[in-house]
């Protein structure tokens, strides 16, 4: 017979069994929520000024604090802030490249170095190129065209290029490299640095910057000289006659959500990053397009966050860009219109709390001010859930978290303050499993019975 998990004692056993009563995570993140006070509204951050009932509710019920995901200072990116936030926090991480490539379908072998390429416009200024432009919507014929061109330059550094599905970009899988530890060639803040030379960060990567170098100096020059790129300045169209490479890796093993945090984890996915996480980490995912209704978009993003509890998601991910993309606009008003719409989108985690532990914070800050993309400023985290007790703070924003009383939470602390809500936390005197888990494994490997 199973044992009883209902309160019973046995045999001999001065302590009754523990009912099972654990419950799943749901984790929403509202990509770049964190912000600065900004004038025009107050002196308030967007969130603070939000018309939010559904997360005002929410804090009052559960508890709050400030998520900083590497505490103050670094500015995080999406995926360094998700990865620790996952649980792999002292695992290597692979390198965005090969999330992208993964989320797009693509095969990515273990042990190469790859790196993200895109073609980009540029202006010699100085002894320097700087990066004035990308391949725009209408540029995907003359894309293709430059890229089959690039293609015999790749193969002789023994590289290749995949094309990706953004505009102008491509996996570069540089064959005999087994090390992606070098630096960008693509400035980011094109503003501030021209087109860089790659430079390894550790010493197996020096090869790997060096073929790198000498391919990308190899495709300028035949991107400079090619007819298409004559044919745009003529037409007034600016030649996409620089190649870029960032975000470089290799992929090797590593183990999956569920063997790092002890249970089955999944992702409501819209965009090949956390497409590319649910891949390389083997989760589940549900794939949800994006709709323009910021509310109607995240509503449905719960109901399938939902379904994947059915099917026996655990942990379950839900993620919108919405929050950021407004924060890169530098309007601060755009920024509070999204929240006040994605809090009409949230309004079924009030029933959810009801049976599973609710979170809701940012992954980073993308203040809607300021001559910055990222920032380490905070951003509010609120728990509800039924093992959460209420800690008095009755508002959702950074202000208002402040006072909850997680008080700062890292990204690495994140899924074990949830698991342990959703009682189930790590027993750290007893071990099941080869690695310390997240959350109580729900799996752990059996003795065979014979």
């Amino acid at each position: 017979m199973l044992p009883r998990a209902d309160g019973a004692f046995h045999h001999g056993e001065t302590q009754p069994r523990l009912p099972d009563d654990r419950v799943p995570v749901v984790l929403v993140v509202l990509d770049g929520l964190g912000d600065r006070p900004v004038p025009e509204l107050g002196g308030r951050t967007p969130a603070e000024a939000a018309r939010t009932p559904v997360l005002d509710a929410l804090a009052a019920r559960g508890a709050s604090g400030w998520h900083l995901p590497f505490g103050w200072g670094p500015a995080p990116a999406s995926e360094l802030a998700h990865w620790a936030m996952f649980g792999f926090a002292d695992v290597p991480f692979p390198g965005r490249a090969v999330l992208e490539a993964v989320g797009a379908g693509l095969d990515v072998p273990y042990g190469t170095a790859v790196t993200h390429a895109a073609l980009r416009a540029s202006h010699a200024h100085e002894g320097r190129v700087w990066i004035v432009g990308r391949a725009a919507a209408g540029d995907a014929a003359d894309v293709t065209t430059l890229f089959d061109a690039l293609s015999p330059v790749a193969a002789r550094h023994g590289a290749a290029l995949r094309a990706l599905r953004g505009r102008g970009e491509a996996l570069l899988t540089l064959a005999g490299h087994a090390s992606g530890a070098v630096t960008d060639s693509d400035p980011f803040f094109a503003e501030r640095h021209p087109w860089l030379r790659v430079l390894p960060v550790s010493p197996g990567g020096t090869a790997t910057a060096e073929t790198l170098n000498a391919l990308l100096l190899d495709a300028r020059a035949v991107l400079r000289a090619h007819p298409v790129n004559a044919r745009r300045t003529a037409d007034g169209l600016p030649p996409l006659d620089v190649l870029t490479t960032k975000w470089s890796g290799d992929r090797t093993p590593i183990p999956t959500f569920a063997e790092r945090n002890g249970v089955a984890g999944a992702l409501v996915t819209q965009t090949g990053l956390y497409r590319g996480l649910a891949g390389v980490l083997g989760t589940a995912r549900r794939d949800v397009a994006a709709v323009p209704d910021v509310g109607a978009d995240l509503a449905t993003r719960l109901a399938a966050a939902e379904e994947l509890i059915a099917d026996g998601a655990r942990f379950v991910h839900v993620h919108t860009k919405a929050t950021d993309e407004a924060g890169h606009t530098k309007r601060p008003h755009a920024k509070r219109e999204v929240l006040e719409a994605a809090d009409r989108g949230l309004a079924g985690l009030a029933e959810l709390a009801g049976r599973a532990v609710v979170a809701v914070t940012g992954d980073h800050a993308t203040p809607s001010v300021d001559g910055v993309l990222h920032t380490s400023d905070p951003t509010p985290l609120v728990v509800a859930g039924p093992g959460v007790r209420p800690d008095g703070v009755t508002a959702f924003g950074e202000s208002p978290a402040r006072h909850g009383w997680y008080g700062q939470v890292r990204a690495a602390e994140l899924l074990p303050l949830l698991f342990a809500h959703a009682n189930r936390p790590v027993f750290l005197g007893h071990r099941a499993t080869r690695r310390v888990t997240s959350a109580l494994p729900d799996d752990p490997e059996p003795m065979p019975a014979d």
